[in-house]
């Protein structure tokens, strides 16, 4: 992702497809994913849900900036399963995203050409039915000012549609803002110009 782009490609609600292939089947589910420890409960669901399969492979993609990536084959052979299903993702370009295929053994072997398409398949039959939608990428910063000041931290928050994730109004006011990242100079060059308020970066989403 580039400085200038804040927006990036995601699924906007989980979908599924399936693949056979000489008895085996491939059933792909991909989900909207953005936080890592989910994935142990999201496994430990598909192998409650399927007790008789023999895999359950997978990969992720992680961040706005696509750097952060794991996948695993469990068990089938070194990158016939868990790359491939990747490399959709890849391929595609999208991001927070969670991609679980199934597979349940017919009793051939496939050979490793034929387990790398039917992972790749049966991923890309998921992404093909799911809805793809752009995201903008957003940082969260936290505002401190007093209360005399409430007017003009909310006159900025109204101008640039500002979404208040949370907000603390005492003697001492504390609000949590979430911006698009091409805006962020602006509006924080704003806040910065009235004397007395802070504001600090939290995270970007």
């Amino acid at each position: 992702m580039s400085l200038f782009d804040d927006t990036y490609r995601t699924i906007a609600e989980p979908a599924d497809g399936i693949f056979r292939d000489k008895g085996s089947k491939f059933i792909a589910y991909a989900y909207p994913f953005r936080d890592e420890n989910k994935l142990k409960e999201i496994i430990a669901q598909l192998k409650a849900e399927h007790p008789k399969a023999r895999h359950h492979c997978w990969a992720y993609r992680l961040t706005p900036d696509r750097s952060i990536f794991r996948f695993n084959d469990d068990g089938e052979p070194s990158g016939t399963a868990g790359r491939p299903i990747l490399n959709v993702l890849l391929s595609q370009d999208i991001t927070n995203v969670l991609v679980v295929v199934v597979r349940y053994f017919g009793g051939t072997l496939l050979g490793v050409p034929g387990l790398i398409n039917a992972y790749k398949t049966a991923t890309q039959e998921a992404i093909d039915v799911a809805e793809v939608v752009e995201r903008t990428v957003n940082n969260v910063y936290a505002v401190h000012f007093d209360y005399l000041q409430m007017n003009d931290v909310m006159k900025i928050v109204k101008e640039y549609d500002l979404k208040v994730l949370s907000q603390n109004f005492d003697t001492s006011c504390t609000i949590h803002v979430e911006m698009r990242k091409l805006q962020v100079n602006e509006v924080v060059g704003k806040l910065d110009n009235i004397e007395g308020i802070e504001v600090d970066y939290l995270r970007t989403i």
